[in-house]
């Protein structure tokens, strides 16, 4: 997963979730956050950033941002990436051996999951997170409380009891963590209901990535502790 003509600033200040203010080589602009979720420990005033240039002329903001420097960690944060580098991660046989048939955005019940996958006789549904938020090596989801992440979890469960494989998969954008865990400290609710899924028979999963300014591929596994 790459982008294309990307650019180094330092991050200012952001108004409110969907634009940051950037300086470019000392000259303000702004430009789109491709992250709607908190990111405080990140978007903080001197942080050095990277823009991807967008490539539609119309849009009001030339830039999205899509990757932070953090002490000596560079973590991408662009909402879109983990499905995109999972995507490939699939279609390359990285957790299927000989996947047939890769369908992204696929409803079950009430749900919409990122993809639906047939390798031989198995079928499966996998739901992606992206994970941004690190604390002294340690990686959580997620940083914000999300009822849409519980639901997604109550939908998982749903497909193991009609016979399918699921999967919950959290995709740490950024290399060489410690573990990862749920975030109980910032929706219980969420942990537990990722718990109770396991239980039932989601089969959970974490992987770090490679990622430089221009680029996020899936690394190696990550433990868990649930």
């Amino acid at each position: 997963m790459r982008y294309a003509r990307v650019r180094e600033g330092v991050f200012l200040a952001r108004p409110n979730r969907f634009i940051a203010e950037v300086s470019l080589e000392g000259v303000p602009a702004v430009c789109h956050v491709k992250n709607t979720g908190r990111c405080r420990e990140l978007l903080v005033p001197g942080a050095k950033v990277w823009l991807a240039e967008a490539g539609n002329s119309a849009r009001r903001t030339k830039f999205d941002l899509v990757a932070v420097r953090k002490g000596a960690r560079l973590i991408n944060m662009d909402a879109a990436a983990p499905n995109r580098a999972f995507g490939e991660f699939l279609a390359a046989g990285g957790l299927f051996e000989r996947p047939e048939f890769i369908r992204p955005e696929t409803v079950f019940g009430d749900s919409r999951f990122d993809f639906y996958v047939e390798a031989g006789e198995r079928r499966a549904f996998l739901e992606v997170k992206g994970v941004t938020l690190e604390e002294d090596g340690v990686v959580l989801f997620p940083d914000a409380p999300t009822q849409r992440g519980v639901k997604h979890l109550l939908g998982l469960t749903e497909a193991v009891r009609a016979g399918f494989e699921a999967y919950a998969v959290f995709v740490v954008q950024m290399a060489d963590v410690q573990y990862f865990t749920p975030n109980r400290r910032t929706h219980p609710a969420f942990a537990e209901a990722l718990e109770r899924a396991r239980n039932a028979g989601v089969r959970v999963l974490s992987y770090d990535c490679a990622v430089t300014p221009e680029s996020m591929e899936i690394g190696k596994p990550v433990p868990i502790i649930i």
